[in-house]
């Protein structure tokens, strides 16, 4: 019940960027051009996701446990470090540059939106050398660069 649960997840959440403008990356990068043909529309629908993000929470996590598992599988961290605020960085970077992010990228695919086809397959190559270099390190026993828990 929880994969069906979580496709259909999935295909509302898919369904929400497509509708709103969100897989589409000249909406996304005239958003982020406030000097040239800025778009707040999108101001909007993050607002509105925040919104409803802060209201589920609220609810969710007045339960014991969660309906499809024994329990939540919350971050353990709240570190602010490096890593963190090096990964915010290359994140902004890359959604200003591309007009993607990981989410409306993978909706934008089946589209065949112009500048997906190369946005997909660098993100996956991007994670797949992060793996490489975390386990690369770990098994040289360095710790700095190995998930934090929780994470793959």
């Amino acid at each position: 019940m929880g994969i069906v649960t979580s496709l259909l997840a999935g295909l509302v959440f898919g369904l929400g960027l497509v509708i709103s403008g969100m897989a589409d990356p000249a909406k996304v990068q005239n958003f982020l051009d406030p000097a040239g043909r800025w778009d707040p529309s999108l101001a909007f629908v993050m607002g509105a996701g925040v919104m409803v993000t802060m209201i589920g929470y609220g609810l969710v996590l007045r339960l014991r446990a969660p309906v499809f598992a024994d329990q939540f599988h919350l971050p353990a961290s709240t570190a602010i470090d490096a890593r963190l605020i090096g990964g915010s960085a290359l994140f902004g970077i890359g959604w200003g540059l591309g007009g993607f992010c990981p989410g409306p990228a993978m909706t934008a695919l089946p589209l065949m939106a112009p500048g997906t086809l190369a946005f997909v397959p660098a993100m996956v190559a991007g994670m797949a050398i992060v793996r490489w270099v975390r386990a690369a390190k770990a098994s040289d026993g360095s710790s700095r660069l190995q998930a934090r828990p929780g994470t793959p």
